[in-house]
């Protein structure tokens, strides 16, 4: 297939690129920095800077947009949140009018989304077709993917994927804690009772795939493992992994001094399953977090 992947240079663009380029797909990669797709993927894909002087996109047969602003790099401030929001919309809007411009359009459409399309969802098990509680993350994603659905049509299937919290040695979160669980000073955040909707970042690429490759399939997905676990497992189980303790606890209100109202990415969650994947027959290689992490670090290490 010919494939546009936006976001084709982040932490799952790059090995999902990597995958598609083993499948003998061709790759076209939609970046500001040429030299960074080049660094990556050598002559494996074209690249593309903007979208400004395309009229269709009638020589594709498949789009996947990952494209976004990471969420939690900063505090949301008014301005963060409009260029969180504009990163995600704005060229969402643009794919879905080129798609709709074209004469042979694309026959499927991969579109970003977060677990936190429902908003914070205590310990409630949720599927697809769960109600969100409105905040800040669902009213993005929601938006986010309405722009998305609006390339959907008899031609074009549109399938939302709503990612959990993708773990790799190579970025995301785990980049942010190892450090300070390497130093013995990781824990629990908060009451350490808000479910973390993790997935492996291998099992994050197959999922695409397997979206990518299953014509009879639209709509949500939830990326996330099957068993989301506590942020207070979470730490056991790395600490554990890597042999080191894991009892400092960060109180919420020091969260909440430090992140402001992003504070809800850590101090809510959501017990998101993956109920449509694995009812249209995806298998997941990781299940448990143990695993997971034992794959991602051990073998990181060796």
């Amino acid at each position: 297939m010919k494939i546009l992947i936006t976001g084709g240079t982040g932490l799952i663009g790059t090995q999902l690129v990597q995958e598609l380029v083993s499948r003998s797909h061709q790759i076209t990669v939609l970046s500001r920095s040429p030299q960074k797709v080049y660094s990556l993927f050598c002559k494996a894909v074209e690249c593309w800077t903007s979208l400004s002087d395309i009229k269709n996109l009638n020589d594709f047969d498949a789009i996947i947009n990952l494209a976004g602003e990471p969420i939690a790099e900063k505090r949301w401030t008014d301005e963060q949140k409009k260029i969180l929001c504009d990163s995600r919309w704005k060229i969402t809007q643009q794919l879905t009018e080129l798609i709709n411009a074209s004469e042979t359009p694309p026959a499927v459409f991969l579109s970003g989304s977060a677990v936190g399309y429902y908003g914070d969802q205590g310990q409630s098990v949720i599927t697809e077709f769960d109600q969100p509680h409105d905040e800040f993350t669902h009213q993005l994603a929601q938006h986010w993917e309405a722009l998305a659905q609006n390339a959907q049509s008899s031609a074009t299937r549109v399938c939302l994927m709503r990612t959990g919290l993708v773990l790799s040695p190579k970025g995301g979160v785990l980049e942010k804690v190892l450090p300070i669980f390497k130093m013995a000073a990781g824990g629990p955040i908060g009451h350490g009772k808000q479910f973390m909707p993790w997935i492996h970042i291998d099992d994050m690429v197959r999922a695409i795939c397997f979206l990518l490759d299953s014509p009879e399939l639209s709509g949500p997905f939830n990326m996330t493992a099957p068993y989301p676990v506590h942020n207070d497992q979470f730490a056991a189980i790395l600490g554990d992994i890597i042999n080191r303790p894991a009892f400092v606890r960060t109180p919420a209100f020091v969260i909440k001094t430090m992140l402001g109202e992003s504070a809800a990415l850590v101090l809510g969650g959501q017990q998101a399953i993956p109920k449509r994947l694995e009812d249209a027959g995806f298998e997941f290689k990781f299940v448990e977090l143990k695993e997971a992490l034992t794959d991602l670090l051990v073998k990181d290490d060796t």
